[in-house]
């Protein structure tokens, strides 16, 4: 039985279809991505299992268990966590008292103060953060700010991580720093499902991968085999190019 299982996922905006019918399964233990070129239906996707959004059709499960359209205060308490494409730190409160944030509402049952900063200190450290702890999140880097999102989802202590674009703007060694990080994540037990472009982290970390395309799931499979299928490889690059590699593989 997969940990995270959706089926025909539907959710429209008026009369747009942003998930058209898209199904699909997690299994425990994986990292799972999902790319797709821009507007696809990709941070929906994780919107709709994350219960930012409503679904207008479909269902979701989580551990054996119905969460469709769950509140997210809930599914947190489930062992489910994710990080926004977009940071948004609280910058009038310490990068310690963010993360301490996730620990006060995450899966694991602590109750007291010193608790909570416990599970904090532990997130940061793990990210690499540990030694900014007092900083103010406007005085971070953009590599930083990514990992204090990633920090404020550990520190819930889930069992699925979903990650949007953690790797989004950052260089060729953030880059790198970040794809370890996601490993050494998963390596501990954790479940992963991974949104992002850099097609240089989707090889390396992703055991499997969903492509999506206008809200519908175009195909899955393993990671080289995915991004070499030439539906795949229209999506991105569209029909010409397409054409053009076919016949110069021909």
């Amino acid at each position: 039985m997969a940990l995270l299982e959706g089926r025909n996922l539907t959710i429209k905006f008026g009369g747009v279809l942003a998930l058209d019918g898209v199904s699909f399964g997690v299994e425990d233990g994986q990292i799972f991505g999902v790319i797709g070129p821009n507007g696809a239906g990709k941070t929906t996707l994780l919107n709709a299992i994350s219960s930012v959004y409503k679904l207008d059709g479909g269902s979701i499960s989580f551990a054996g268990e119905d969460v469709t359209n769950v509140p997210s205060y809930r599914l947190s308490q489930f062992g489910v966590a994710r990080t926004f494409q977009i940071v948004q730190p609280f910058n009038h409160m310490s990068v310690r008292e963010n993360v301490t944030v996730g620990a006060m509402y995450g899966h694991a049952r602590l109750r007291q103060r010193s608790e909570y900063l416990d599970a904090a200190d532990e997130a940061l450290e793990r990210v690499g953060l540990i030694a900014k702890a007092h900083f103010m999140p406007p005085h971070l880097t953009l590599s930083d700010r990514k990992r204090l999102e990633v920090a404020r989802a550990l520190a819930m202590k889930p069992r699925l991580l979903l990650l949007d674009e953690v790797m989004a703007g950052l260089n060729l060694t953030e880059i790198e720093r970040m794809i370890d990080l996601v490993r050494e994540i998963n390596a501990a037990g954790m479940t992963v499902i991974v949104i992002e472009h850099v097609m240089k982290a989707v090889l390396a970390l992703c055991n499997r991968v969903m492509v999506l395309n206008f809200g519908r799931k175009l195909t899955e499979g393993l990671p080289h085999d995915v991004v070499n299928e030439p539906a795949v490889i229209e999506a991105y690059l569209g029909t010409r190019f397409a054409k053009t590699r076919a016949g110069n593989a021909a």
